[in-house]
């Protein structure tokens, strides 16, 4: 099934959900439009208990430019970047605390939100065309969208500051070497590669993936000493569900397990 909701499209892939920035005519810039859906799109994915992955890509040769600050200047009090409870902010600053992996395609150009995008992702695939910059020091703002953070905690302190306090670009191979993406390929096999990894996910058992998933995240957000105090409150649930019986059954028969998310 495919939907065209205008600025992103959105299309279901077996277990895998299909997420495409959808504004080529401007190298995808966010506007507040484009951020909205974009959210709506990832709510839509998290909710759905069909889908086990979803994988982020952009529509022509560009993943985006970033902001348009042009439509946004006037909105930046007025709820383009807030959201609630219910809804899955893409750069995970607010709103729902997504349980789902997401696996982003990144080609050509991407700026500032773009990266902040990636960072906030679980796996990131880049093209060897990449043009990355977080430029927001040169447009007489500040990264909002988790790279002062994020950024900062995958590159390092050192590595971090001159890309930030400067806005200055950099490729993919610098990107790969700061540790803000997974792989890099050849221009043009980024989405196949980042597609497949979205269904290696899918083979595995879903509430194991979540389970794995939130400590992570808990580590990130709360500490190494909060996460690792966690752990054993994943295992109850995990070691009596049908999956673990399934994943038991399978390692003994000496096939691939299937498993259902129960």
């Amino acid at each position: 099934m495919t939907t065209a909701i205008d600025r992103i499209t959105y299309e279901t892939q077996d277990s895998i959900c299909l997420i495409g920035l959808n504004r080529a005519d401007k190298r995808n810039a966010f506007d507040s439009l484009m951020i909205a859906q974009l959210s709506d799109a990832l709510t839509r994915y998290e909710n759905d208990t069909h889908l086990r992955c979803a994988l982020i890509f952009a529509h022509g040769e560009h993943f985006t430019a970033g902001l348009d600050l042009m439509e946004l200047q006037d909105k930046w009090d007025k709820g383009a970047f807030e959201f609630d409870e219910t809804q899955i902010d893409p750069w995970g600053i607010g709103g729902k605390l997504r349980t789902k992996p997401v696996v982003v395609a990144v080609q050509g150009t991407c700026f500032t939100a773009g990266i902040e995008l990636m960072l906030n992702a679980d796996v990131v695939i880049a093209s060897d065309n990449c043009n990355f910059a977080q430029m927001e020091v040169q447009r007489g703002i500040m990264p909002f969208g988790g790279a002062t953070v994020r950024f900062v905690q995958a590159a390092g302190w050192q590595k971090a500051m001159p890309y930030l306090l400067t806005g200055k670009n950099f490729d993919a191979q610098t990107a790969d070497r700061l540790n803000l993406v997974s792989e890099v390929v050849p221009n043009g096999e980024e989405y196949e590669r980042a597609l497949t990894i979205a269904k290696e996910i899918c083979t595995a058992a879903p509430l194991g993936v979540q389970a794995l998933l939130s400590s992570a995240q808990d580590a990130s957000r709360n500490g190494t000493s909060a996460a690792l105090a966690n752990i054993h409150s994943y295992l109850p649930p995990l070691f009596y569900s049908e999956d673990a019986k399934e994943g038991a059954m399978a390692m003994v028969e000496r096939r691939e397990a299937e498993f259902v998310g129960r």
